[in-house]
Formats: C-alpha cells, sequence, structure tokens
C-alpha cells in the first residue's frame, strides 16, 4: 500500500513534470520555452497557483521541519492552496530557524524532503550554504532537481545569449557551491563546450584564455579584475582577446555601478550574472536578459516566475511590500524534488518590476539588481551600511586599484572603529588619496572612518566570493 508521503511525492513530481516546456530543445531561436518565457503574468500566476496546492502537501508529508511549521501555526496543507493563501497565511523562513533545525537534527536538519531512500535510490549532490552567518546548513539534492536546474538553466542561460559557437571557461574550483555546478548541466542541455578551470593558478588560466579562445568565461566579478590584470602583466590586452561575455556570479556585481562598468571596460564584453542561493536551487533565480543593460537605464535582472515565487518585504516586520517599494528578497522554489521552499528569506534588497520587458518576458525585474545582503550589515555605533556601499566609494576615486578591505576594530579607549584598506598605484604619497576616500564614505554612510593606502597586489585575491570585511571587534555592536 502507497502512503501518504509517497503518493504527495508522486503528486508533486507529476506536477513538476507538466509544467515542464521544451525540457531537452530549445523552442526558439529566442526563448527556450516559448510559452513559459513569454508567459502573461495571468498565465504565471496560474503556473504558481498549481503547484502550491501541489507543494503544501507534499512538503507536510516528507518534511518534519515542514509538518512541525504547519501544526504550530494550526494550519493544514489544504489551507494554502494558492499564491494568496501562501502569503497571507504563511510567515517568511529565515535562515536561523534552519540553523537551528540543524543544530537540533544534525547532520542534515529535516527542512528539506530529502529521505535516505530517496538519496539511496538516486541521490545526485549534496551542497552546502555559503552564507556568511549561522551554522552550515546542507542540502541533498536528487537527480530530479538536476534535470529541472539544468532545464531552468538552459532557459536563462539562453536568455542571455549563450548560443552555439561559444566555449564557456569555467573559472571555479567547484566545491560545495551550487552556481557553477547547476551552469556545467545547463550547458551540456545546450551542448556548449566547456573547458574545465579548477586547480590553476590566474596565469595560467590567462594562458589558456590566449591560447585556447574562449568566449565566455564564468567567474566571480572580483576575479575577473584580477585575471584580467593578470593578462595585461603577460602582455595581452583583455580587450583583444577572444572573450566576448564574462559571465558572474558568488558576490554584488551588476548592481555595482563602478565596478560593472570596470570589468567591461577591462575586457572589452558585456558582464551577465546569476543570482540565487542554494537554499532554493540546484537552478537558477535571477538572470541577465539582452535588455538588462540599456543606456540611461538602471540595470535589471530578471527572475524565473513559474518556477519560484519571488516578493519583497520589509527589513523589520517582514510584510509584503508591493512592486516598486525597495525591500528584501523572499523566495518560493517551485521547481525542486529535495528544497522546494515556502517563503525562504533570501535576504537581498531590490525592487521589483512586473510590466513587461523589452526582451519580451512579463516575469519579475529587480531593478538595480540586488545589493546589500541583510547578513552582511555593518552595524558601527549604530549606523548601519552595507560593504557594497563602501565598494562604491572606493571605486568613486580615480585610479584605485580592484582590491579593497574593510577592517572593523575596537580602539584603546573602547570605541568600533572601522579602516578601509585600499590599493593604489600613488601608495606612496597617499594623503591626498586618504582625504579623497574618507569624504566618499562619509558621504555614502555618514560615517567617518580610516583610510589606509596600500601597494597594488598586496590584499589577497580569490577565485570564489572576496572576503570584503575584518570584525576584529572586541563586542560585536548588534
Amino acid at each position: 500500500m502507497i502512503s501518504r508521503a509517497d503518493e504527495a511525492r508522486a503528486h508533486w513530481l507529476n506536477t513538476l513534470d507538466n509544467f515542464c516546456e521544451n525540457r531537452d530543445v530549445s523552442g526558439s531561436v529566442k526563448y527556450w520555452s516559448p510559452g513559459l518565457d513569454t508567459a502573461s503574468q495571468d498565465e504565471i500566476r496560474s503556473i504558481q497557483n498549481a503547484k502550491v496546492a501541489a507543494v503544501t502537501p507534499f512538503l507536510y508529508e516528507n518534511s518534519a521541519f515542514y509538518r512541525r511549521r504547519f501544526d504550530r501555526l494550526g494550519l493544514a496543507p489544504t489551507d494554502i492552496r494558492n499564491v494568496d493563501d501562501l502569503v497571507a497565511k504563511w510567515p517568511v523562513i529565515d535562515k536561523s530557524e534552519m540553523a537551528q533545525d540543524a543544530l537540533a537534527h544534525p547532520p542534515y536538519g529535516t527542512y528539506t524532503t530529502m529521505s535516505e531512500e530517496v538519496w539511496t535510490q538516486r541521490g545526485w549532490m549534496m551542497f552546502s550554504s555559503s552564507g556568511s552567518t549561522g551554522v552550515p546548513r546542507v542540502f541533498r539534492y536528487s537527480h530530479v532537481d538536476r534535470e529541472m536546474g539544468a532545464w531552468a538553466n538552459a532557459r536563462a542561460l539562453q536568455a542571455m545569449d549563450f548560443c552555439k559557437g561559444d566555449t564557456v571557461f569555467m573559472i571555479t574550483g567547484y566545491g560545495p557551491h551550487v552556481w557553477a555546478w547547476g551552469v556545467q548541466y545547463g550547458l551540456a542541455k545546450m551542448q556548449l563546450p566547456t573547458i574545465p578551470g579548477g586547480g590553476m593558478d590566474a596565469k595560467a588560466r590567462a594562458q589558456i584564455i590566449d591560447r585556447f579562445k574562449p568566449t565566455i568565461l564564468l567567474l566571480t566579478p572580483s576575479y575577473a579584475l584580477h585575471l584580467g590584470r593578470v593578462l595585461e602583466n603577460l602582455g595581452v590586452d583583455p580587450r583583444k582577446s577572444s572573450v566576448r561575455t564574462l559571465f558572474v556570479g558568488g558576490e554584488p556585481g551588476i548592481s555595482v555601478a563602478a565596478t560593472r562598468e570596470r570589468i567591461q571596460e577591462l575586457w572589452g564584453a558585456r558582464m551577465v550574472e546569476f543570482y540565487g542561493c542554494t537554499e532554493a536551487s540546484p537552478h537558477v533565480g535571477g538572470f541577465s536578459c539582452e535588455a538588462s543593460q540599456q543606456p540611461g537605464k538602471e540595470v535589471t535582472t530578471h527572475l524565473l516566475e513559474d518556477i519560484q515565487i519571488w516578493e519583497v518585504v520589509d527589513a523589520e516586520n517582514k510584510k509584503v511590500l508591493p512592486d516598486g517599494q525597495r525591500g528584501l528578497t523572499v523566495c518560493t522554489n517551485l521547481n525542486s524534488e529535495a528544497s522546494p521552499q515556502l517563503r525562504f528569506l533570501v535576504g537581498d534588497y531590490t525592487v521589483l518590476d512586473r510590466t513587461r520587458c523589452d526582451c519580451g518576458r512579463c516575469h519579475a525585474r529587480a531593478i538595480g539588481s540586488f545589493s546589500g545582503r541583510a547578513d552582511d550589515l555593518i552595524n558601527l555605533r549604530g549606523i548601519k551600511m552595507f560593504p557594497i556601499q563602501i565598494e562604491q566609494a572606493v571605486r568613486a576615486v580615480p585610479g584605485a586599484g580592484d582590491e579593497f578591505e574593510i577592517v572593523l576594530a575596537t580602539n584603546s579607549d573602547g570605541l568600533d572603529i572601522m579602516t578601509v584598506r585600499m590599493e593604489h598605484a600613488d601608495h606612496s604619497t597617499p594623503d591626498g588619496l586618504i582625504k579623497a576616500v574618507a569624504e566618499e564614505v562619509r558621504t555614502r554612510c555618514e560615517i567617518r572612518a580610516g583610510v589606509e593606502v596600500l601597494a597594488p597586489g598586496t590584499l589577497p585575491k580569490t577565485e570564489f566570493k572576496a572576503k570584503r570585511v575584518r570584525d576584529q571587534r572586541s563586542k560585536v555592536s548588534s
């Protein structure tokens, strides 16, 4: 006799299949899944409602974390049958709630629907959250997830103009981070060739670019700057290389205008990005489209709303904000067997717009992309700011190097202070630079900061997320 858990799982997997259009082959030159990619907001909402009605019993029957939460809220799965029910009745889940579950139920927690039986029969890969706070949270995904993720990623990659004739240089060490793995399977579905770039230093990677002529680089924004400089030091002009697209992820890039412009100018290439999180994966959340960068307009990042529900909420009370107002991102994942989270607080600031884009999609766009993850908020003597604001201040100073660092410390008087360490060719005569950076920081953050000017190449480089903040305070302000 089939169990309620297995019955709910079978219904959910069937629902995923029903809404997977053009699973293996692109449906047109412009859109991988034309019917979904160009769907109206009414059509998107209809798909979301059908998926919500199927996923709530699946979660209740297959995740102890969700069952306990339903019971605690006095809800049955049938109480949440559409998006309106979900938003009205289901409070946002944040990382701390998952972290507590992971501590109470090691090593995997109970917040996913991955059972030991499914892991044994069709387990694919385990990933770990790369957030900066809390205990590590692991997510085991199945081969159903891999396939659904590859399909979603192929849709997004085609929207970013990845096409036949391209070769993608995967400049990543992979590891337990979902972005590059998901892209790899999306590229395989598109049958685009790749060059693996793990386990190499920057000089070796630069030589591969010069010799084998890849057209697309997958890497972080900070590493794109570093690798471009290494090419220059080898006597190769990045602007004259084969690279036409810089595909970035892992840290803010598109949203920081000065950084985006610096990278695109260095390479003479267009920068595009993926946005998402390990918790609601293993596929893309947000992606650049052909209209993401237009003269005189803010950059935008599209979201795939037939596979995820995206909201923004007020940072303090977590109440839903209407389109056009800035808030923190919340995601409901509707494209996963193992991790279909309901209203998970991803926690990046943005503004959503659901009017039709020039690319032909009605799926929500993040205006200005995403910036200022709530986890990264710096609270210094009651003044709150994000590392991205310091980055903008440093980039505003002519000649500033590619790397910078924010050091928080407590002085001998017990006062918390901030020092911005930046690289510049004129480090031997730093007085003017110190004044300029300090003024930029004061203007943007309303705080006085110390400034240290270093020789180029002093600060460390990383191929994944750059560590911009070093907190050495004796007590961390709240």
